[in-house]
């Protein structure tokens, strides 16, 4: 270790020196913190090694320069100490204060937000020894308050900066989570260090959680919230709040344990208000009661996507939920209690919403409950939809919004409910003002923020009520028939009959639409971007789509249609409003079920094609397609609410601010377009183009004029009469087939492009764009054409050269055998050679006969060169044979454009055949 510090040394004091100026400016603190350091390993008397320490520790905690020098040699020296020096109690504490010092940022006036932190350097150091780790887990074993202390100290501030890190090293040490879990059981101030390092542990770490939670996570939790008074409680109730949601959030397996072994009564006793103690709402219970509500919204929609337990697990926990009359805490919450904080009606109300999604009983306990006290007692229905027209706060309207919205889904019962409320009345007025009162019904309150935007151009507040309306409305037939036959007084009598609702609110939408071209115009009263258009569109989607009667009454006013028209092609609108004013034009297409001349499916698409241009038209539908990738990308979850983010807030309204201020991701659009409206405006999409397509294939029933020809002229006789009619009939025929064959085509052709050529090109001359389309699509299938070709020679040319490798690898192993059978065959002539030699030795030196070696000899020559022959002549054959391949290969590789000769060059320059020496001695 202490190699390693050396080598370390060199490079934090290099970077020292950059962060912070110069060597020289931080000479003095590295020679102290050099000296001092000294003094603790070498020192001799007990005492001036604890001054040391303790000197040590005073510099490292007020100066970057000196934690920048200790981290460069101090960690082996006071790791040492506290590994060996155990007994002495004191230098452990010492030592272990001066490592949480050396870990803990220091603010400095004129540091850059992008300098390197000394003390991340110094965490980074610590945390990638796994020994350091384990060592300090042992601490929190000793008997001294201080070391167990100053450990979580260190353990926290080394998770603050490399959390998986140390997740993972805490999980390969036995019993690691055990012993901080016990921790939780000690005094309060190590119980509380204890329970803030296990929040930062238990982020997105699922062992750890799941050692947690056998350790009895869920009853020291809710045993800590009580001791420590509730959500009245200070920041340990916050702490034991977010370790919570660390082990619920996306956990159905916990979920299910802790509704099974404690259950949700203390849960729901933290969301519980008194009456009367509204002025009680301090910043710290605001986040205590958020976190308690994030806790519910968890357990809500039941976890993770993609689960198959996750239905069944939501269905438990909202019915054991609501037998707990937990709907109660949340209304007095969202609704009743004006001085909760904006943040926590939102969530309060978002938690309302996914109570009752998809749960028949909790959705009747919401129909039928009350909230306020007597005599000011009103359907709990009622004052979230005053709490959505009143608010000036658009997360409060978008989670109001999500009431209705869960409520209506799937709840044919409950939108037939809202349904039926909804009455003309003779009270109702345009002129009347937007104060809706407590004994109104809904569907009175309702109308009366629809009708009565004429008077006070509060086209917002008729938006609002437009999103309620289209969460009744949504999927189902019924309401939609009931809501079309609502009649208006007219705001002139005299001037006609009573108007439907339908007309009244397209009515607004043009009307908001020219009060926000005024504002474009005159800039100096601009309040800012509005999405008053998008909701009243929305609405108007969701009432044609399935209602052919609705797309009838729409197409009455014939003034109306003109100002969609011009509405999908004014270039001030947004792309947003573009987009869903073309998906209305294409309903009156899709759901147009008229046969009247100029109001039939005929006509829409007549009108389009001249007004706007069907390229054109469909661009607008690729154009709002992009804008749903966008926003789907810049929409984000909700951050839990932790120590960090709540820190720093002013106030707790800042969390809404800050979601607020999403650069794309607005959170009405967000609400707007959530992924069931993409889903169904996509589906419809398809649906418009197809009958687009069909259209232009088929002609008109009736016909208008009748021509000339088809009449019997003077003196022509029957016979005669009869064959002109069938060639003029067969003549006609082939014109119209031929007619409505290159429409087709036309159409096709133009829903495949998706309008990529602009609005210009409809205005073109027929005969020449038709040209210009057949040059087009024919030069585009030549490409097409050559690109595969080219791709086919390509991977024609790779296979090849892959095969020429091959041969080449062959042809090189085939000549190394060649030259190794060489080899051997030298080798076995200097054996013989050493043997004749041998032989006339012995010859010299005795008189006796010997054999003939010379005889001998030959003989295994003449053996020796007959194996060799035939091998040879097998190899030759085998050369032979790829000889003939390779230059197949060599003219297919010269026909592609390669040069043969590099390919070839320097094969075989390393493996030729050794000369055969043929010379006897």
């Amino acid at each position: 270790m202490l190699g390693i510090a050396g080598s370390a040394g060199n490079i934090m004091q290099g970077i020292g020196g950059f962060v912070f100026g110069s060597e020289n400016s931080a000479s003095s603190e590295d020679s102290y913190v050099e000296r001092f350091l000294d003094r603790i390993s070498n020192g001799v008397l007990a005492d001036d090694r604890r001054a040391a320490m303790a000197e040590l520790q005073s510099l490292v905690a007020e100066s970057s320069s000196a934690q920048m020098a200790f981290g460069a040699m101090g960690f082996p020296i006071l790791l040492n100490v506290i590994k060996e020096e155990r007994d002495d109690v004191e230098m452990v504490r010492g030592a272990l204060e001066t490592l949480v010092s050396a870990l803990t940022p220091i603010e400095t006036l004129h540091a850059s937000k992008n300098a390197v932190q000394p003390a991340s350097l110094n965490s980074d150091m610590l945390s990638r020894e796994a020994e350091s780790i384990s060592l300090l887990l042992s601490l929190l074993s000793e008997d001294d308050f201080y070391v167990r202390y100053y450990t979580l100290q260190l353990l926290t501030a080394l998770v603050t900066h490399f959390p998986k890190r140390l997740q993972e090293a805490i999980l390969s040490i036995p019993r690691g989570i055990t012993r901080l879990m016990d921790m939780l059981m000690d005094r309060e101030v190590i119980r509380n260090e204890a329970l803030l390092l296990l929040t930062y542990l238990t982020r997105e770490a699922e062992e750890i959680q799941k050692i947690v939670v056998f350790e009895g996570a869920f009853e020291k939790i809710f045993s800590i919230i009580k001791e420590e008074g509730g959500s009245d409680g200070g920041v340990v109730v916050q702490d034991c709040l977010e370790l919570l949601n660390n082990l619920i959030r996306n956990n159905a397996s916990n979920q299910i344990l802790l509704k099974e072994t404690i259950g949700f009564d203390p849960l729901v006793s933290i969301l519980k208000l008194r009456r009367g103690s509204a002025y009680n709402f301090t910043q710290q219970k605001t986040v205590n009661l958020l976190n308690a509500l994030e806790t519910v919204e968890s357990l809500l929609i039941g976890g993770p996507a993609g689960d198959p337990g996750k239905d069944a697990n939501r269905l438990s926990n909202q019915t054991a939920l609501a037998q707990k009359k937990i709907l109660d805490h949340l209304l007095l919450l969202g609704v009743e209690s004006q001085w909760a904080s904006v943040a926590v009606r939102c969530l309060a109300l978002r938690c309302i919403g996914n109570l009752v999604a998809r749960n028949p009983q909790n959705l009747d306990a919401l129909a039928s409950k009350q909230v306020g006290e007597e005599p000011h007692v009103e359907p709990a229905l009622n004052a979230i939809f005053r709490v959505l027209i009143r608010t000036s706060v658009l997360q409060e309207f978008v989670a109001a919004g999500y009431v209705f919205k869960c409520f209506c889904e799937k709840n044919s019962d409950g939108q037939a409910l809202l349904a039926s409320t909804v009455t003309s009345d003779a009270s109702l007025s345009s002129h009347a003002t937007l104060d809706v009162g407590v004994s109104m019904p809904f569907g009175s309150m309702l109308l009366q923020v629809l009708i009565s935007t004429e008077a006070n151009e509060d086209f917002e507040a008729c938006s609002r009520a437009a999103s309620v309306l289209s969460h009744i409305l949504m999927d189902n037939v019924q309401c939609k028939e009931r809501v079309l036959r609502i009649e208006l007084e007219t705001p002139v009598p005299t001037l006609g009959p009573k108007e439907p609702l339908l007309h009244r609110i397209v009515k607004h939408l043009a009307l908001s639409t020219s009060a926000r071209n005024t504002k474009d115009d005159n800039p100096a009263i601009s309040t800012g971007e509005s999405y008053t258009e998008q909701l009243i569109l929305k609405l108007l989607i969701t009432w044609l789509a399935d209602c052919p009667s609705a797309v009838n009454c729409l197409l009455d006013s014939p003034p109306y249609l003109t100002y969609l028209l011009e509405l999908v092609s004014n270039a001030n609108s947004t792309i947003w409003v573009r987009g869903l004013a073309a998906i209305v034009l294409g309903e009156c297409v899709v759901f147009n079920k008229s046969g009247q001349n100029g109001r039939d499916a005929f006509a829409i698409v007549d009108a389009i094609s001249q007004k706007i241009g069907l390229t054109s038209y469909f661009l607008k539908f690729d154009e709002l397609k992009k804008n749903f990738t966008s926003l789907s990308t810049s929409s984000h979850q909700r951050k839990p609410i932790t120590r960090s983010n709540t820190a720093s807030m002013a106030e707790t309204e800042d969390v809404i601010e800050n979601e607020e201020k999403t650069e794309d991701g607005h959170p009405i659009l967000v609400e707007i377009f959530d992924s069931q409206f993409v889903n169904f405006l996509c589906k419809l999409e398809g649906d418009i183009r197809e009958r687009v397509v069909d259209i232009f294939s088929r002609t008109k029933d009736k016909v208008t004029v009748l021509p000339a020809e088809l009449e019997q002229r003077d003196g022509e006789i029957d016979e005669e009469y009869i064959k002109r009619l069938r060639s003029f009939v067969e003549k006609q025929c082939s014109e119209m087939q031929a007619l409505l064959s290159r429409n087709a085509a036309l159409a096709e052709e133009l829903v495949r492009t998706g309008g990529g050529s602009g609005s210009d090109s409809s205005q073109k001359p027929g005969g020449s764009s038709s040209r210009e389309r057949v040059q087009s699509e024919a030069l585009r299938q030549d490409l097409q054409e050559a690109a595969l070709r080219i791709e086919k020679l390509k991977s024609e040319k790779l296979k090849i050269e892959t095969e020429a490798t091959n041969y080449r690898n062959v042809a090189t192993k085939l000549e190394a055998d060649l030259k190794s059978l060489s080899d051997a065959y030298n080798s076995l002539e200097q054996a013989n050679l050493q043997l004749e030699a041998e032989a006339k030795a012995l010859r010299k030196g005795e008189k006796a006969p010997y054999p003939d070696i010379d005889a001998i000899r030959e003989e295994a020559r003449e053996e020796a060169q007959k194996e060799s022959e035939a091998e040879l002549n097998d190899l030759l054959v085998c050369l032979g044979q790829e000889q003939s391949k390779v230059e197949k290969l060599s003219t297919r590789l010269k026909e592609l454009g390669e040069d043969v000769d590099a390919l070839l060059e320097g094969i075989g320059d390393d493996a030729g055949l050794p000369e055969e020496d043929d010379d006897e001695e």
